[in-house]
Order: C-alpha cells, then structure tokens, then sequence
C-alpha cells in the first residue's frame, strides 16, 4: 500500500496495517509520548501514543528522510561494522 492510499484509512485500518506490514525501526520518548517509527512501502509511519498507554493518540506519516533525524541518537550499530 502506497503513501495516498494509507492516508485514505482510518487510523484503526491504519493502525492494523503497520503491525501487519510495517517495519518497526525505533522506538523514543518525547516528554509524555511514546513514539513508534514504522517503514512502510514508500514511507514512514509515527505512531503516537501516551507513554503508559497503548493507545494511540495519532499517527503522522512522512516521507522525506529528514524525518528521521530525531530517531538518530537511539541508533546503535554492531561493533566491527
């Protein structure tokens, strides 16, 4: 499923979709939040949530790698790479 057609859900279809297709990336806190980075075909997916809870408050989709500068820090790559 392409970018156009996964704005067109609502977020429960969009919700179902990234646990079935997604790829789940990283995972960060941003003050209350708890955020969830997805790929996705030809984008990425945040899903938001309250941190001591799962249930999601949105999901703001992007496209442009930019996005993925806050996720940057919490990258670890193996040692020898």
């Amino acid at each position: 499923m392409n970018y156009a057609d996964f704005k067109q859900l609502h977020m429960y279809r969009q919700t179902e979709h990234l646990r079935q297709h997604g790829r789940l990336l990283a995972e960060r806190r941003e003050d209350s939040f708890r955020l969830r980075l997805f790929a996705v075909s030809d984008f990425y997916a945040e899903e938001w949530c309250a941190y001591d809870s799962e249930h999601i408050l949105f999901i703001h989709l992007f496209q442009h790698q930019s996005g993925l500068r806050d996720y940057l820090d919490a990258i670890r790559l193996p040692k020898g790479l």
